[in-house]
């Protein structure tokens, strides 16, 4: 099983801007990370009108779209719960991935790296990491969290942090 590894904050922290800038550093350190992410909202990566769409909605309960760049499997979950992060998980390629990374998700028993910012709203006295939690990334200076706090604003220690753990799950 490729290891998990969560960003979890509160929305508005700056948890896609942080990954954005994360996995080119990670692929240059040689990690091919995955990504799941969860959103509350109601989400579809087909284009109205394009014939994958169409067919799709014609009651195909499920959908694989692919090209030479890439491809795509959609699967129509209309009558389900949330779905599983471990099962999503599993339907990833391992031959492919050192890592996966999760945003969302942050009340999955995963590891994870808590991100804080101070203008966020959120008191920092909120911030309550648990047994997964292996970091803080925060951009104000954090005491007694009872693990490392990382920058927020420097991607390259954070890399450097993920490089060492995984390097450590092997």
């Amino acid at each position: 099983m490729v290891p998990l590894l969560g960003i979890a904050a509160w929305s508005g922290t700056g948890k896609t801007t942080l990954l954005k800038a994360l996995i080119p550093l990670l692929i240059e350190r040689g990690i091919r990370p995955g990504l799941i992410k969860h959103t509350h909202h109601d989400m579809d990566v087909d284009t109205p009108g394009k014939d994958s769409y169409v067919l799709r909605k014609a009651g195909a309960a499920q959908t694989l779209v692919a090209s030479a760049k890439r491809w795509a499997l959609m699967t129509e979950t209309p009558e389900e719960a949330e779905p599983d992060l471990h099962y999503l998980a599993s339907r990833m390629d391992s031959s492919q991935l050192d890592l996966i990374l999760v945003e969302g998700f942050k009340h999955e028993t995963i590891t994870k790296i808590l991100l804080f910012r101070q203008g966020t709203g959120r008191d920092v006295a909120e911030l309550a990491p648990d047994a997964d939690v292996i970091a803080v990334a925060s951009d104000v200076p954090l005491l007694s969290v009872g693990v490392p706090v990382l920058n927020i604003n420097a991607p390259s220690q954070i890399a450097a942090f993920i490089a060492s753990w995984l390097a450590g799950q092997q």
